[in-house]
């Protein structure tokens, strides 16, 4: 199952790799070389279908947890101010997706849009400390009755030329499905508060959706 920000891509791909392959059958004369070719074309197409995957995810609805809007590594656990909307100390989660993660992005929480907001940036790499304030970023907030403000950023990486969004403010937002996408390469910051139990560790791999990222 692909997801459908990568359909226009995927056709596109696939009409490369067509044309191409009919080009190295006609003119390349040597056969090592054709097959070296056709498995480059076979790779590129492979890597293409893989970026743009869509799994489905089992998420457990509950109001008390936040699950990571995303695949990934934790790379970020700590006490820092949130300058933007909140304009006091959260507690920073950030997921960091290399080019072979899923890279659908999905609401940690349930509950209502307060905040949408579009910012165009730097493509600074996705762990650089100013990533976060200087690159091509959105940042979403999702109001939850019981576990209060959640913010979560999409941060463009250094690969990363296109930040979807599809968080808009006043929506009703639903644990675990989409609520965007960022291409080739990127990062997700997660603002919680204080007093969130935090139940993961730097580098431990999470699944967007199903894994478990604080509880309140």
């Amino acid at each position: 199952m692909f997801h459908k920000e990568g359909f226009k891509i995927i056709a596109i791909t696939f009409l490369f790799i067509a044309i191409s392959a009919v080009v190295v059958d006609t003119f390349v004369i040597a056969l090592w070389l054709k097959y070296v070719l056709f498995f480059t074309l076979f790779v590129f197409l492979f890597l293409i279908l893989q970026f743009f995957r869509n799994p489905k995810r089992n998420t457990i609805l509950n109001d008390n947890t936040v699950v990571s809007p995303v695949d990934g590594k934790v790379v970020v656990i700590e006490e820092v101010f949130e300058p933007e909307y909140f304009k006091e100390k959260r507690l920073q989660v950030s997921v960091f997706m290399s080019p072979i993660n899923v890279h659908v992005t999905r609401y940690p929480i349930s509950g209502k849009v307060n905040f949408s907001k579009y910012h165009p940036g730097k493509y600074l790499v996705a762990w650089h400390p100013k990533a976060s304030t200087e690159n091509e970023r959105t940042t979403v907030v999702v109001e939850n009755p019981i576990y209060g403000e959640v913010l979560y950023r999409q941060i463009a990486g250094a690969l990363a030329k296109r930040i979807v969004n599809y968080a808009v403010e006043g929506d009703a937002a639903v644990q675990g499905t989409d609520s965007g996408f960022i291409k080739f390469g990127s990062r997700v910051d997660l603002f919680l508060p204080l007093d969130t139990n935090i139940k993961v560790e730097l580098n431990q791999k999470v699944k967007g959706g199903e894994s478990i990222i604080a509880e309140i």
